[in-house]
């Protein structure tokens, strides 16, 4: 017999959903700290604005879509298990809120407002649950196949894939339909540098987001009895290996330095159950070189602008943390075992197709039907005053 949830339960999930929320405000503040200073006050707005827009549509549309539950009942009803059935519901839209938050930093500074309010909209109330409930709720059968044919289904213990990878893929086609902001690339082949606006408020936010993903990925447990000291060692080797490497690749660049943790945590989220913690010390050690090698060639070499570099960070350390819970999870490099190895390539790559496709039709329908992006003057004047009327400093001081 299944044991239903306790009070203690409740609790447990509920201090994860506090966490993770507050992972939000690092969001914002890794935003700010990056962004010039005219588009400082746009950056804070999106992601409170964004984050109540998820509430509505995972709450009224997404968590029925990935769950097969909605939460048009009595109170009477919704309050059974001491309300554990609310507090799930908490805890993984904090997650889904996480998607335009990722967005949110490789779009800023030439994005309109409300196109992409209403892709906010369709993506938690409707791709990324099509997503979260075939891996975490075995829906349309596929990883049923996979565990027939490998032996073991896809998995993604709290999200590399089915959150981080989602939304950096995402992010990617988001930032190709608007095209880099104006200045960045010159015609002679020249990069004009957009430094970060404030280093403490960039750290301030890699902070606030380094503690919060604790609740991220050991509340991903959902219950007490569920617990496991490995998850949070697994994460705090991988914060740290991704540190280091992005010290040493990335020549002691602040900006970089302050991502590395979370590149790491990023790609040691789907396997952070299973790894050794010297398994989940290499692979946050890879994360943090590919997220430092491939922003510097993702704005450099391939002109794609990426304002915080959210595709490398997200998307590719999002795919490698699947692919390497598939290595590293495996008893024979000290991990748990009952992982496939073939099952986390098919997983991976089958969860980057379905997120280009819905940001294709997502940001592709949207920039054909009313524009994504603001005009050569407003960019030039910043989101700031453009869309909200008002600069970090009201009198322009």
């Amino acid at each position: 017999m299944t044991q239903s949830p306790s009070s203690a339960d409740v609790l447990f999930l509920l201090v994860g959903a506090c966490m993770v929320l507050a992972m939000h405000a690092g969001f914002a503040f890794l935003e700010v700290g990056t962004v010039r200073a005219k588009n400082q006050v746009n950056a804070l707005v999106k992601i409170i604005t964004d984050f109540a827009a998820s509430t509505l549509a995972y709450f009224s549309v997404g968590y029925a879509l990935a769950y097969g539950t909605g939460f048009f009942h009595d109170a009477a009803t919704l309050s059974l298990d001491h309300g554990y059935g609310l507090i799930k519901f908490f805890f993984l839209m904090t997650f889904a809120a996480a998607i335009p938050a990722i967005i949110s930093g490789g779009i800023a500074e030439r994005a309109r407002f409300y196109p992409q309010f209403t892709a906010t909209l369709l993506l938690v109330g409707i791709a990324y649950p099509l997503l979260e409930g075939v891996v975490w709720n075995g829906n349309f059968g596929l990883q049923d196949w996979l565990a027939a044919h490998f032996s073991y289904a896809f998995h993604d213990f709290a999200g590399s894939m089915v959150v981080h990878g989602f939304g950096g893929w995402v992010a990617l086609i988001a930032v190709l339909n608007l095209g880099p902001r104006r200045g960045r690339y010159l015609r002679q082949g020249a990069v004009a540098a957009h430094p970060p606006s404030s280093i403490p408020f960039l750290a301030l936010g890699a902070w606030v987001l380094t503690v919060g993903w604790f609740g991220f990925n050991v509340m991903s447990a959902q219950t007490l009895d569920g617990i496991s000291g490995l998850v949070a060692v697994n994460s705090l080797m991988a914060m740290v290996g991704g540190i280091l490497a992005a010290m040493v690749f990335g020549r002691n660049d602040p900006g970089f330095i302050h991502n590395g943790p979370l590149a790491g945590l990023v790609a040691v989220c789907a396997g952070s159950d299973l790894m050794h913690p010297f398994g989940a010390l290499i692979t946050g050690g890879m994360a943090g070189a590919l997220f430092v090698t491939l922003f510097t060639l993702t704005q450099n070499r391939w002109k794609i602008d990426d304002v915080l570099g959210v595709w490398p960070l997200h998307g590719i350390c999002g795919a490698w943390g699947g692919i390497a819970a598939g290595i590293f999870g495996q008893s024979a490099l000290g991990g748990l075992g009952n992982v496939s190895f073939m099952s986390q390539l098919i997983g991976t790559a089958g969860s980057i197709l379905f997120a280009t496709i819905a940001g294709l039709i997502i940001y592709g329908g949207l920039k054909a039907m009313v524009g994504i992006r603001l005009s050569e003057e407003q960019e030039f004047e910043g989101a700031d005053l453009s869309i909200h009327k008002i600069t970090v400093t009201p009198r322009g001081e």
